[in-house]
């Protein structure tokens, strides 16, 4: 039996942290002096009475959360967050249509970072700030956020932090979960305001070093300028972006414990973080290959702009330094390529995941070695230790899934009029929560508001999909997970 009233319970105390969100922007409008700040007061006392509303319904409600419980709570807290913080932009009216301010709210939220803004530039400085708080919070996870700050809030925290977290191996440095927690936003902390700092001395004003930090540190992608940190025509703020990005890439548990615990070996040795380099390397190289071959730049050039955008898509941040439409369409192969893998899990990127990867090869590589030695027995070994069968199995099942709804979304927005290239790019966009697209009707610098409306409702579930996992939110839809027993 589900228990609603402990759902209610969290979602009302949940709904107060965007209270609070909205909150900061309320003061920021107000410094500014510009004319979003009625928005924010309204949207902040609508959320504050659903707040309210929920805390009622949930009123003696028994802190017992049970796994069912905790997948509808994740998915249920992603999409509500999303319908109230829609509503700045809907209300001050720079947004006229809500499905375009859900979909922004959503791509902010999920880190695709996918825009419908023709002109960032247009929005007051609160708004802008909103959206890079968006990504930030949806960073690591809202309710895994949440278990940091205010592990009381959350009965049940274990089964939520799995229905939220990312990747196949779900890491703890505590046995208390909100510990765990504390330590990976300490990591967090320190990558984003490294991130910030370094852009500061690099040049960038404070407001921009604010957003472009909380949106880099996020791999969100979102920025406060259209031309994205092209704007700035700076070698330094493309290489410290470059840096920040891939570290945000990297495992935020064990950057923990090389930081703290002193456990730098390990980190270099491990399996995972190496396959992410390589894939680096090799697609950076295949690219500067081509732009010097196909396109005359010079080697310094291709290295910069081939390395960001590898950086920027594999770790699904979507920022960009160029417009890589124009590029030789094989780049776009490479790309693509990155956007479908992603960073290392425990990590703030999207996609399939380095771990799963690594994973898959070796299981592919063992059925060859299978066929000469039927009898033989070979263990999947990752990070020092054998993958069981069962994980293996969901590994195969997540790739499946993952496959087969890209494909269904791409065969649905080619169905829709979009163009094959960029109905392709955009589903694996989404699934991956990347934000760039190619193709002749949206390219990786264009915004994604000449998409149809119902488009735009599909490409926000498979964001929302593809952050949680997919099966935290499929699993919502079958009949088992409604029976009492």
């Amino acid at each position: 039996m589900i228990n609603f009233k402990l759902i209610y319970k969290v979602l009302g105390s949940l709904l107060f942290i965007e209270a609070t969100m909205l909150l900061c922007c309320i003061v920021m409008s107000f410094y500014y002096k510009e004319d979003d700040s009625l928005a924010f007061i309204v949207s902040l006392i609508l959320t504050v009475m659903m707040a309210i509303g929920l805390k009622y319904l949930g009123r003696e409600a028994e802190n017992s959360m049970g796994r069912r419980d905790a997948y509808l709570l994740v998915t249920l807290t992603w999409v509500i967050f999303s319908v109230f913080g829609a509503f700045p932009f809907i209300i001050s009216g720079y947004l006229t249509s809500y499905t375009n301010a859900f979909f922004e709210t959503m791509s902010g939220f999920t880190t695709t970072g996918a825009s419908i803004l023709d002109d960032i530039e247009a929005l007051p400085h609160a708004l802008i700030f909103w959206r890079s708080m968006l990504q930030w919070i949806g960073g690591l996870g809202i309710v895994f956020f949440t278990i940091a700050i205010l592990p009381s809030l959350v009965g049940g925290s274990v089964r939520v932090f799995s229905a939220e977290a990312t990747g196949p191996i779900k890491s703890k440095l505590h046995p208390r979960l909100s510990t765990t927690a504390k330590s990976i936003w300490v990591i967090y902390l320190i990558i984003t305001v490294g991130c910030g700092v370094c852009f500061y001395i690099a040049g960038m004003d404070l407001f921009d070093c604010l957003n472009y930090a909380l949106t880099v540190s996020a791999t969100g992608g979102f920025a406060p300028h259209n031309d994205s940190t092209a704007y700035f025509h700076s070698v330094a703020i493309d290489y410290i972006t470059i840096v920040f990005m891939f570290l945000a890439g990297v495992n935020f548990t064990m950057m923990y414990m090389a930081l703290f615990r002193g456990k730098i070996k390990d980190m270099v040795k491990d399996t995972e973080l190496r396959f992410y380099f390589t894939i680096v390397v090799m697609a950076t190289a295949g690219i500067i290959f081509f732009m010097v071959r196909d396109l005359n730049y010079n080697f310094m050039d291709s290295l910069r702009y081939a390395l960001f955008e590898v950086v920027s898509l594999i770790t699904t941040t979507g920022v960009f330094n160029a417009d890589a439409g124009q590029w030789p369409h094989i780049t776009w192969i490479i790309l693509c390529v990155c956007m479908f893998f992603g960073a290392c899990a425990g990590s703030t990127s999207g996609g399939f995941k380095c771990i799963r990867g690594l994973m898959l090869f070796k299981i592919v590589k063992n059925e060859f070695s299978r066929i000469i030695h039927p009898r033989a027995i070979l263990p999947v070994k990752v990070k020092g230790g054998n993958v069981p069968y069962q994980s293996q199995v969901t590994l195969l099942v997540f790739l499946c899934i993952y496959i087969v709804l890209t494909l269904f979304a791409f065969l649905v927005l080619a169905c829709m009029g979009i163009d094959n290239t960029n109905a392709f790019t955009i589903a694996l966009s989404c699934s991956s929560n990347v934000g760039p697209a190619f193709g002749s009707q949206i390219g990786p610098t264009s915004s994604w508001n000449m998409l149809p409306d119902a488009a735009k409702w599909i490409c926000s579930i498979l964001m929302l999909m593809g952050r949680l996992e997919f099966f935290s939110v499929l699993v919502l839809f079958t009949p088992a997970f409604w029976k009492e027993n």
